[in-house]
């Protein structure tokens, strides 16, 4: 009886459930509606939802996350704008938090990209589950939503944001956006990307705004969000991972650091070692149903200052000066010049 009887009400819950999604669904369809449109990257059009420009299935999952979404306070979540060093910051988190899991011989990612380490929260689950099935502790999420777009509850956990100079941001964007680009649409020149990227019209953009959102927040609430820079990130990496690892809850012991594992952690961790693994080079991440990327697509170069193959002296006044004038009286400064 009593089996049957939760047989029937996890079919009530099931069915009401599927009301939801499908009121979701055509609250998203009337929302689009509603929204500006503009150019995107990807897809061929973007839509500006509360300040930012999402694709439309991002826009979707956004409300999905919203109703779905159950956080516990120990979650971790890695923010970022596309293309910061996300695929980095994933590999450093993961490996500083489960250290003492996997040896550096015989790791963990050896085996399996970074990006499989965190599920990514932007891309439609439905049922956006609770994710009870990840048994570790803290579980780690990613996003690159704006911190104004995220669920509360997810504000109330930690969360790794990481930045980069927009002008490297940019060409970093172009060529994995290109690559990934619907083959109905016309290839997107890096002159329409400039001008979109200066209008602040790309994916999750604009993307000063973006920062802002994370940096004024972080001002707030340092406690509960790290800010990071991905120069420093490159020119300090073993100073970054051991802030890391305070934030997280999960500092580095006397004896770790007399054994050298901030330096192991570095060396796995690094653009050489993770873009030569195999595992990185064959096959594709999948993103929901919808998106599938090379997983070599995530490895291209890593470097400060490659926007100097690709930029003028014109392009590159314009970029800073944009950032110079989004940035004034916020106290943040990229300084990534070199």
């Amino acid at each position: 009886m009593s089996s049957l009887l939760s047989t029937l009400v996890g079919s009530k819950e099931e069915e009401e459930q599927e009301v939801e999604y499908n009121n979701i669904c055509q609250k998203h369809k009337l929302l689009l509606q509603t929204l500006t449109k503009g150019n995107g990257w990807r897809v061929q059009h973007l839509y500006n939802y509360k300040g930012f420009w999402l694709n439309p299935n991002t826009v979707k999952n956004n409300l999905l996350l919203h109703t779905y979404f159950k956080s516990l306070p120990t979650d971790i979540v890695l923010a970022s704008f596309m293309k910061s060093g996300t695929t980095w910051l994933k590999a450093l988190m993961f490996s500083t938090l489960n250290r003492d899991r996997y040896n550096f011989s015989d790791h963990h990612l050896h085996n399996h990209g970074p990006q499989s380490t965190f599920p990514f929260l932007d891309c439609e689950s439905y049922p956006i589950t609770d994710f009870t099935n990840i048994s570790t502790s803290p579980r780690l999420f990613a996003t690159h939503y704006s911190y104004t777009l995220l669920p509360a509850c997810i504000k109330s956990g930690k969360i790794v944001y990481v930045c980069r100079d927009p002008k490297d941001v940019l060409i970093s964007k172009w060529h994995f956006m290109s690559k990934l680009r619907s083959k109905d649409l016309p290839p997107l020149s890096l002159d329409v990307a400039f001008e979109l990227f200066c209008q602040g019209e790309s994916e999750y953009g604009p993307f000063w705004e973006h920062i802002l959102s994370y940096w004024r927040a972080s001002l707030e609430s340092p406690e509960k969000i790290l800010f990071l820079k991905y120069e420093e990130m490159k020119k300090q990496p073993e100073v970054v991972v051991r802030k890391l690892a305070a934030f997280m809850g999960k500092p580095f012991a006397e004896e770790e650091e007399k054994k050298g594992v901030v330096g192991d952690i570095v060396k796995l961790c690094s653009f050489e070692n993770l873009s030569n693994l195999e595992v990185n080079n064959k096959g594709v991440e999948r993103f929901g149903s919808l998106v599938e990327v090379e997983k070599r697509d995530f490895f291209r170069k890593g470097e400060i200052g490659d926007w100097k193959n690709y930029l003028n002296q014109e392009m590159k006044e314009r970029i800073d000066r944009i950032t110079d004038d989004k940035f004034k009286g916020s106290g943040l400064s990229l300084n990534a010049t070199v």
